[in-house]
């Protein structure tokens, strides 16, 4: 599998007091959080407290109710090309190739073989280049996943916004998207930001874990902790570190340790 992936322009992501209500329910409040360029931040916290409402603010597709969210010093407004999402769900079109999935994400412009030659390029970094003319239908859940990552990366996006992106995936197949994702961002550059609730990935991936604090009645989620995770990446599951650091997150979300 090819990951000499081209250096991305990485960009630097800046919310200042972002809060986000929906009615008389306040989702998130008062978040300040400052990703440098080609950072990795993994978010971590319970179900309900903000972690993919954060994720849809910074990508532009939903806006804050009070603060701002910036992409390389400019203001988050709409819909940002500067970004690109993976979600949980790889949301292929059934009737269409896995090539042509990965063109949807193409921005406008360039001639048909530009196009085409992104598309390739794309395939081949997520080592699917043999199954470009593959319906959905035809490949497993982890080579969709791996097309909708493509689909992403064909944009050459500045930041990368991964919402839980392998939740629905087996063990084994999630710890090779893994490697897979760390592979193509320590190779492109991108900026990150993961939403999971698995610690282990957490710690794997990122080079800085924050942990969002539950609600408060009348108050949303805003940050409890975080957490720089030492070492350079790629990492051995197997670290000591590493399980001391989990120790410590899962005494952070609140997870009681197992009484013999």
């Amino acid at each position: 599998m090819q990951t000499t992936a081209t250096r991305l322009a990485a960009a630097p992501v800046t919310l200042r007091g972002v809060g986000r209500a929906f009615d008389a329910h306040t989702v998130l409040d008062g978040i300040d959080l400052d990703v440098a360029a080609g950072e990795v931040v993994a978010l971590l916290g319970a179900s309900g407290c903000g972690k993919s409402t954060l994720l849809r603010l910074v990508a532009g597709l939903d806006r804050p109710t009070s603060g701002e969210v910036l992409i390389d010093g400019a203001r988050v407004e709409g819909i940002d090309p500067r970004a690109a999402v993976v979600f949980q769900e790889p949301r292929l079109l059934p009737w269409r190739t896995l090539s042509e999935n990965v063109a949807f994400g193409l921005p406008d412009g360039g001639s048909r073989a530009e196009r085409r030659a992104e598309v390739e390029r794309a395939l081949d970094l997520v080592g699917l280049a043999a199954f470009a003319g593959y319906r959905p239908r035809a490949v497993s859940g982890g080579m969709a996943q791996r097309t909708a990552l493509a689909r992403a990366l064909v944009r050459r996006p500045g930041v990368l916004l991964l919402d839980e992106p392998f939740a629905a995936l087996d063990a084994l197949t999630r710890l090779r998207m893994q490697d897979l994702v760390d592979d193509l961002q320590r190779a492109a550059g991108a900026t990150v930001l993961l939403v999971t609730h698995d610690v282990d990935e957490a710690l794997q991936l990122a080079d800085r874990v924050v942990v969002l604090a539950p609600p408060q009645p009348g108050a949303g989620s805003g940050i409890g902790h975080a957490l720089d995770v030492p070492g350079a990446r790629p990492r051995d599951r197997a670290d000591p570190v590493l399980a001391a650091l989990r120790v410590q997150l899962l005494d952070r979300l609140g997870v009681p340790r197992h009484q013999p």
